[in-house]
């Protein structure tokens, strides 16, 4: 696998050759400080762009436009990396080799065609196609708490990082969805265009050359930009008292979120044994959290722990009956100040490096994992997967102990389920 990185000015464009895979996939990614009142507006304006372009004026036109470039896939995703948020664009299609001499060059003047020239007339974007998307994204917003689990991590988020990235809402906010027009959209897109940071990947088996000139000829941005705000969020000291918070929700289960906040951990304990750690801990079926509390205790369906790493967090979720919801968190945090005394053994850590290398080895299958590998490489100076092998096999317990000590309950939340009782 070969990787070239050309910084173009205006974006930089990021190259990953590989024979690996029959397709090639495009990512191109747009990024700006993420501002809370800003994102209805632009989880909007991604999913206005899978509506129509000025050439393709429906989405079925867009669709038949997709298929005659040989079912060339096309999607946008809105998510927040740390401080900022992010509009990414895929396009994944079949190399020449498989289907015709300039398939490729065609999908990626399709894909400059949707970038570069959304349906607007008159300075605006189509009401009436808006007014679908916007009805969408209202039933979406109003039905947030169907989904309970994620529901609660979100209420959690809220308490947990007031004022931080962390405690917005990806899903958007019903009272920004009203100001939006068609005329505040185009606004917004132009805004987009000339003043976000953009980063544009093609992993495959390509021509590095071919491909640069085929980038240069369809994306092209005419202002030059430099990040000044990382993409890791700072730390931030966790309470001296627990905020502990109760909410009632019309669900059969109770759902458990949990924040901690990590501190002062060096990137080597944030790439490495804070990963370890995790897993051992909640990160996965073979952990602690996963093995007492569910297995041998029976209190909840699922439980399990994550870490992002961008916002200096890690998160417990667990599905649970209510009346067991004391007793589960005296288990998660007796389960922590084990890690912390290193009641673990030399199997756990075997056991956690062997699952990280298979997660390694699922990166290498897939295009779009490895170039958010490669993005990651980019914003917070994270190691290449051969690196990261090597590093992590090289952990020890007393490492991963010193994290453990670094972690820190912060927020508990407990959304509790009363639809039995009121049945």
């Amino acid at each position: 696998m070969e990787y070239i990185k050309k910084d173009l000015g205006s974006y930089k464009l990021h190259l990953i050759k590989t024979d690996k895979f029959k397709s090639i996939t495009v990512k191109v990614s747009f990024h700006r400080v993420i501002k809370k009142n800003e994102i209805t507006i632009r989880n909007i304006l991604s999913d206005m762009f899978m509506q129509s372009s000025k050439k393709y004026n429906s989405k079925r036109d867009l669709t038949i436009k997709a298929q005659d470039l040989y079912a060339a896939g096309l999607r946008t995703t809105n998510s927040r990396l740390g401080n900022y948020i992010n509009t990414d664009f895929y396009l994944t299609v079949l190399n020449d080799k498989y289907t015709e001499e300039g398939n490729f060059a065609s999908s990626l003047e399709f894909l400059s065609e949707i970038v570069f020239n959304p349906d607007v007339e008159n300075g605006q974007f189509n009401e009436e196609k808006l007014d679908i998307v916007k009805s969408a994204c209202r039933s979406a917003l109003n039905s947030i708490k169907e989904d309970a689990s994620n529901y609660s991590l979100i209420r959690m988020a809220e308490e947990f990082g007031k004022g931080e990235p962390i405690s917005y809402r990806m899903i958007g906010y019903l009272e920004d969805l009203d100001d939006i027009t068609g005329k505040s959209l185009y606004e917004f897109y132009l805004d987009m265009i000339k003043n976000d940071f953009v980063d544009i990947f093609v992993i495959g088996d390509i021509d590095i050359k071919g491909t640069t000139d085929l980038i240069k000829k369809y994306f092209k941005f005419g202002v030059l930009k430099k990040l000044k705000v990382p993409f890791m969020v700072d730390e931030k000291k966790p309470r001296r008292s627990k905020l502990v918070l109760n909410e009632k929700i019309d669900n059969t289960q109770s759902k458990l979120a949990i924040g901690c906040r990590l501190n002062d951990l060096n990137e080597y304990e944030r790439g490495y044994p804070l990963t370890l750690f995790n897993v051992i801990f909640g990160g996965c079926s073979d952990s602690k959290l996963f093995k007492e509390v569910r297995e041998e205790n029976s209190l909840c369906y699922t439980i399990y722990s994550i870490t992002n790493k961008l916002d200096n967090v890690l998160l417990i979720r667990a599905g649970i009956d209510k009346e067991n919801y004391k007793k589960t968190v005296s288990l998660i945090e007796k389960n922590l100040k084990d890690m912390c005394n290193g009641k673990f053994d030399e199997t756990d850590i075997l056991m956690a490096k062997e699952y990280y290398n298979t997660a390694l080895e699922e990166i290498e299958d897939s295009q779009s994992k490895i170039i958010n590998n490669y993005l990651m490489m980019e914003l917070i100076n994270a190691d290449d997967i051969d690196v990261k092998r090597e590093k992590m096999n090289k952990v020890t317990k007393s490492e991963i102990v010193r994290v453990a000590k670094k972690v820190a309950i912060d927020t508990i939340l407990c959304l509790e389920g009363v639809k039995d009782e009121e049945n």
